[in-house]
């Protein structure tokens, strides 16, 4: 645990797929994006400023970029909000689909999700989403695309 409210929990990543990830949890039960309603929107702002926190006190923060937001379909049945440094220099990003579930529209952005729920009142995740962590590798930077993870990892040190 690295931090705590009377709304939300800061866990470091178990498997973090860049230097800093952090994942950002209600106290309250909720399993998933698909079970938010306009009744979350002051939750669902309060975790994103919570994430912004997390980036503010992080020493790296000068150096490095970061995202907030939230996979389309979560491996974990509670809802979490990723924050993400765009260094994905972890030994746990393995998988194209690690790769593609930060770097592709799978990833919805924090603030996207809060506008989606002020104005919807609920979140819309497109169908066969599932099908971006299938796309080939490539950079989210210059777009340049690689064959293989080992090669994504080595281009990708020429943007730190």
């Amino acid at each position: 645990k690295v931090y705590k409210d009377e709304k939300t929990v800061v866990i470091k990543d178990k498997y973090p797929k860049a230097r800093y990830h952090w994942l950002i949890l209600p106290w309250d039960p909720i399993s998933s994006l698909k079970s938010v309603t306009r009744d979350h929107l002051e939750l669902l702002e309060h975790m994103h400023e919570v994430g912004q926190k997390m980036i503010e006190q992080c020493p790296a923060r000068e150096s490095l970029e970061f995202r907030l937001g939230y996979h389309a379909i979560p491996s974990m049945s509670q809802l979490h909000l990723h924050v993400i440094s765009q260094d994905f220099d972890s030994p746990a990003l393995k998988t194209k689909k690690h790769w593609n579930s930060f770097t592709t529209d799978f990833f919805l952005n924090s603030e996207d999700v809060i506008e989606m729920v002020r104005s919807k009142g609920k979140v819309k995740v497109k169908d066969h989403v599932s099908e971006l962590l299938k796309l080939p590798l490539r950079c989210h930077r210059c777009k340049q695309q690689l064959s293989t993870i080992p090669q994504l990892k080595e281009h990708l040190r020429k943007h730190w």
